[in-house]
C-alpha cells in the first residue's frame, strides 16, 4: 500500500509540501479526453451536425484529383494533425508554469474537451455543407458579402501574428543572441579559476569558468553561476587587469598585442567590473541548426521519391526519411563540434532570415515537392514522439515539483506578465482552443473528406490528440525542479528584477530532497539530472548555454530530454551522453512541429491575400499565376518576419494569443449562425456559450494589453530616448556609443508598442463588429421567417 500511494504523491520531508507525481495525472487526462470522444462527439455528430454518409461530401461530388479528392479516414487524420499543430500547445503550458501547474491543466482538459475541438469539428462540418469553403466563404454565405471582406481581412492580419509568435519560438530555440548587462555589473572568479579573453571583431570577449558571483547592482544581492558564460567587452584586450584587480573601464587601456590573455590568481578571488556596452553572449545553437537544415533536402528526397523517382512507394519513402532524419540528430553533434559548426551557430538575425526564407520558399513551390513530404514526415514524427513521451512519464512518474498554483506569481511574472485571469487562458491557447484551426479545418481538409461520419475522427480526435501533447508539455516542465525552470526562463538582464520574488518560490516550492529518494520504484531518479544544478544539465546536453534562454522551446526540451533518459534509465538503458541526444532529438522535434505550421500558415495567408487583391486585379486570385505568387508570398512573409525582428518573447506571445483567441470567437460565431440559419438553433449553445467565455477573456486580455505593456513601452520608450538624448551632449567614444544605443532602444520600444497597440485594436474591433453582426443575424432568425435551407435543399 505504500509503495501504491508513493506511485501517487510523496512529501518534501523539509517543507512537508504535497507533490503530485505525474503518472495519476496522466491516466486522468487520457481517461477524460476518451470519455470526451466517445460521448460528447458522438453526440455532436448525431444531434448537432446531424451527419449522414449518404449525403455525399464535396470530395466525392467535386473530386478533380487536386484540390478535392476522397482519401482515407486515418491519412487525412494524420495530414489534418500535422497542419494544426504547432508552437502553441508546446509552447503555452511551459510558459504557463509560472502560474502552477493546476489552472493550466484544468483549462487544458475542460477547454480541449468543450471548446476546441467542439470549434475544429463544426467548423469543418459547416465547411463540408458548403463544399469545402474556406470560413470567409461560409461567413458570405451566413451573413453576407461585407461580413466576408470584414472576416478576410481580419483573418489575414491574425495569420501573420500568429506565424510571427511560432517563427519566435523556433529563433528562441535555435539563434544567438546578445543580452546586454548594466554598467559596473561585478562578476568574482572563485579562487584560481582562470578566465580567459580573446580579440573579436574590435572587441574583448572574456570566457569565465564555472562557479562565478555575479552582482548585476552593486547594493544588490549575488547571483551563482554555475555554468561558464562569456561577455562582450567593446574595446581591446585590457592591458592593467591582472590577478586581484579590475579596471573600471578596460576600453580606455591600450592594446597590449597579446592575441589572448589570461587571468587567474592562486589564493585570492578575482572580480571583473563591466564597463557600458558589454552584453553576455548566447551562441547559437549548431548541433540543432544542422538537424533542421537537413530534414529540408530529406523532405525534398521524400517528395521526389514518392512522386518521381519511385511513383507510389510511400512505405519506402517513409524508411528513407525517418532513418535520416535520426540520422541528422546523431551527425550534428561531431558536425557541431568541427569547423563546419561556426557555420550552423547563427544569431538572431541571421536565423530569422534563414526562417523567413524557408517560409517564402515552402509558399511558393509546388506543394507535393516540400510541404506535402515535410507534413508527411512531421506526422509520423510527431504522433510517434508524443507516444513515446506518454509512455515515458507513465514510466519514469516523476514528481511535478512546480507547485499547483504558485501565489507568488499569480499577478504576472518572469515567463508571462499579467494576472491569472485572464492572461492564463491567453497563454495557453492551441491546446485548448485555436483559432488557427478554424483555418485548416476549412481549408484543404474539408475538399478530402470521404464520409461525413469522417468529420468526428479527423476534426474531435485530432483536436484532442494536440490538448494531450499540450499536457505532456505542461507535465514535462512541471517536473523540473523551481531553480532549473527559472533559471532557463528568466531574462539575463532582468534577474535583479525578480530576485526577490524567485527567492521567495524556492523557499516556499522548492524540493530540498528529491521526494523519489524514498521510492524503492523510482531509485534510479535520485542522481536524475532533474536534481542537478544548471551547470550539470548545460554539461550534460553537449555544453549548450541555457541560462536566460527564454521563450519556452529550451525549457520543453529538457523537461522532455529529462523525462525520457528517466524512463529508459528505470528500464536499465544508462549512459553519460545520452541525454545531449535527448535533448537535441527534442529541439529537432519541436522545431519540426512549428515549422510545418509556419510552411501551411504562410501558403494559406498567401491564398487570402491574392483572393483579397484577386478582386481588384483578377490574374492574382488564380493560385497557379507565378508573379502573384511570388509577390504575395513575399509580402505575408515580410510582414510576420518583421513582427519577429521587432518583437520580443513576452509582446509577440501576448498578441499570438489574443490574435488566436479572437479568430476562434469568430469561428464559433460563424458556426452558431450556421446552426441558427439551417435550423439546428437549439443546440447553438454548444458553440455559443464556449465563444462567449472565449470573448469575455481575449477581450479582457487585449484591453489590459494595451493600456498596460503596450503603453508602458511607448513611456518606456520616450524615457530611454530623452535619457539618451542627456548623455550624448558632450560625450566621447564608449560614453558616446551607449548614448545612440539607448536612443535607438528606445525608438524602437515606441514603435514596438505603437505597432502592436494598433493591430492589437484593429483585430479586436473586425471581430467586435462580426460578433454583433452574428448576434443581429440570430435575434433576425428567432424572431423571423428567415429560416435558410442547407447547400443540398434540405433545412
Amino acid at each position: 500500500m505504500d509503495l501504491f500511494a508513493l506511485t501517487l504523491y510523496s512529501r518534501d520531508p523539509v517543507s512537508q509540501r504535497l507533490i503530485l507525481h505525474a503518472m495519476p495525472v496522466m491516466i486522468a487526462v487520457l481517461c477524460c479526453l476518451a470519455i470526451a470522444y466517445r460521448y460528447y462527439s458522438a453526440f455532436l455528430a448525431a444531434k448537432v451536425a446531424a451527419f449522414d454518409d449518404t449525403r455525399p461530401t464535396p470530395a466525392v461530388r467535386l473530386n478533380d484529383g487536386q484540390n478535392y479528392h476522397p482519401t482515407n479516414r486515418w491519412v487525412l487524420f494524420g495530414h489534418h494533425f500535422a497542419a494544426i499543430s504547432g508552437a502553441g500547445p508546446l509552447i503555452g503550458p511551459v510558459l504557463a508554469i509560472q502560474y502552477g501547474f493546476a489552472p493550466g491543466l484544468v483549462w487544458l482538459v475542460i477547454g480541449v474537451c468543450l471548446a476546441g475541438a467542439v470549434q475544429d469539428m463544426l467548423v469543418m462540418a459547416a465547411s463540408v455543407r458548403r463544399d469545402g469553403k474556406s470560413i470567409a466563404e461560409i461567413a458570405r454565405h451566413e451573413l453576407g458579402y461585407p461580413a466576408a471582406v470584414i472576416a478576410s481581412v481580419a483573418i489575414l492580419f491574425i495569420v501573420v501574428i500568429a506565424l510571427a509568435g511560432l517563427g519566435l519560438v523556433v529563433v528562441k530555440a535555435l539563434g544567438g543572441e546578445e543580452v546586454k548587462l548594466p554598467k559596473g555589473t561585478q562578476i568574482t572568479v572563485p579562487v584560481a579559476e582562470r578566465v580567459r579573453a580573446e580579440p573579436q571583431g574590435g572587441a574583448t570577449v572574456l570566457h569565465f569558468p564555472p562557479g562565478c558571483s555575479v552582482r548585476y547592482e552593486a547594493a544588490g544581492a549575488a547571483t551563482a553561476r554555475s555554468e561558464p558564460f562569456a561577455v562582450r567587452v567593446p574595446g581591446p584586450i585590457p592591458g592593467n587587469w591582472r590577478a586581484g584587480k579590475a579596471s573600471a573601464d578596460p576600453t580606455e587601456v591600450a592594446e597590449t598585442g597579446s592575441p589572448h590573455v589570461s587571468y587567474t590568481h592562486p589564493t585570492d578571488s578575482l572580480t571583473f567590473v563591466t564597463p557600458a556596452g558589454c552584453a553576455q553572449v548566447v551562441a547559437g545553437s549548431s548541433w540543432g541548426t544542422f538537424t533542421i537544415a537537413c530534414t529540408i533536402p530529406i523532405a525534398l528526397l521524400v517528395g521526389l521519391w514518392m512522386y518521381r523517382i519511385r511513383p507510389g512507394r510511400v512505405v519506402e519513402a517513409s524508411l528513407i526519411g525517418g532513418v535520416l532524419t535520426l540520422a541528422a540528430v546523431v551527425i550534428g553533434e561531431p558536425v557541431s563540434r568541427s569547423a563546419l559548426g561556426g557555420y550552423f551557430s547563427l544569431t538572431r538575425e541571421q536565423t530569422i532570415a534563414a526562417l523567413g526564407t524557408y517560409g517564402f520558399v515552402a509558399a511558393v513551390l509546388p506543394v507535393w515537392l516540400l510541404l506535402g513530404p515535410r507534413d508527411y514526415l512531421s506526422s509520423f514524427l510527431k504522433i510517434g514522439t508524443i507516444g513515446l513521451l506518454v509512455v515515458s512519464v507513465c514510466v519514469a512518474n516523476p514528481a511535478l515539483q512546480a507547485p499547483a498554483l504558485n501565489e507568488v506569481f499569480i499577478n504576472g511574472g518572469p515567463t508571462f506578465p499579467g494576472q491569472i485571469f485572464p492572461f492564463v487562458f491567453i497563454c495557453i491557447m492551441c491546446g485548448s482552443i485555436s483559432g488557427f484551426h478554424a483555418l485548416v479545418s476549412s481549408g484543404t481538409t474539408p475538399k478530402m473528406v470521404e464520409k461525413e461520419s469522417h468529420i468526428r475522427t479527423i476534426g474531435y480526435g485530432s483536436m484532442l490528440m494536440e490538448g494531450l501533447v499540450a499536457v505532456t508539455a505542461l507535465i514535462a516542465a512541471a517536473a523540473l525542479p523551481s531553480e532549473l525552470y527559472y533559471a532557463i526562463n528568466v531574462p539575463i538582464d532582468r534577474e535583479p528584477e525578480f530576485k526577490t520574488c524567485l527567492d521567495e518560490v524556492y523557499d516556499r516550492y522548492g524540493v530540498k530532497v528529491p521526494p523519489e529518494a524514498a521510492d524503492p520504484a523510482h531509485a534510479t531518479n535520485v542522481s536524475s539530472p532533474q536534481h542537478l544544478d544548471l551547470g550539470r544539465v548545460e554539461e550534460k546536453v553537449g555544453g549548450e548555454s541555457l541560462r536566460g534562454r527564454t521563450g519556452g522551446a529550451v525549457t520543453l526540451a529538457v523537461g522532455m530530454s529529462v523525462i525520457f533518459e528517466q524512463a529508459f534509465m528505470w528500464l536499465g538503458v544508462q549512459g553519460e551522453s545520452l541525454l545531449k541526444y535527448w535533448y537535441h532529438f527534442a529541439i529537432m522535434f519541436e522545431a519540426l512541429f512549428i515549422l510545418t505550421t509556419i510552411d501551411a500558415g504562410t501558403r494559406i495567408a498567401r491564398f487570402l491575400l491574392q483572393e483579397s487583391v484577386g478582386r481588384v486585379y483578377t490574374p492574382v486570385a488564380r493560385p497557379d499565376w507565378l508573379p502573384g505568387a511570388v509577390l504575395a508570398s513575399a509580402t505575408v512573409t515580410l510582414g510576420w518576419v518583421g513582427l519577429v525582428w521587432t518583437g520580443s518573447i513576452t509582446t509577440i506571445w501576448s498578441m499570438f494569443g489574443i490574435a488566436n483567441q479572437l479568430l476562434a470567437v469568430l469561428a464559433l460565431a460563424l458556426v452558431t449562425t450556421w446552426l441558427v440559419n439551417n435550423g439546428r438553433g437549439r443546440y447553438a449553445l454548444v458553440t455559443a456559450l464556449p465563444m462567449l467565455f472565449v470573448c469575455s477573456t481575449t477581450f479582457t486580455a487585449g484591453t489590459q494589453l494595451v493600456t498596460g505593456q503596450f503603453a508602458g513601452m511607448i513611456s518606456s520608450g520616450r524615457a530611454k530616448v530623452e535619457q539618451g538624448q542627456q548623455q550624448l551632449a558632450g560625450a566621447t567614444g564608449a560614453a558616446h556609443k551607449a548614448a545612440e544605443d539607448l536612443i535607438a532602444a528606445g525608438e524602437k520600444s515606441i514603435f514596438t508598442g505603437y505597432m502592436n497597440a494598433g493591430l492589437t485594436v484593429f483585430v479586436i474591433t473586425c471581430v467586435l463588429a462580426l460578433l454583433l453582426w452574428s448576434a443581429a443575424r440570430w435575434v433576425s432568425v428567432w424572431l423571423g421567417p428567415l429560416r435558410r435551407p442547407n447547400s443540398d435543399g434540405t433545412a
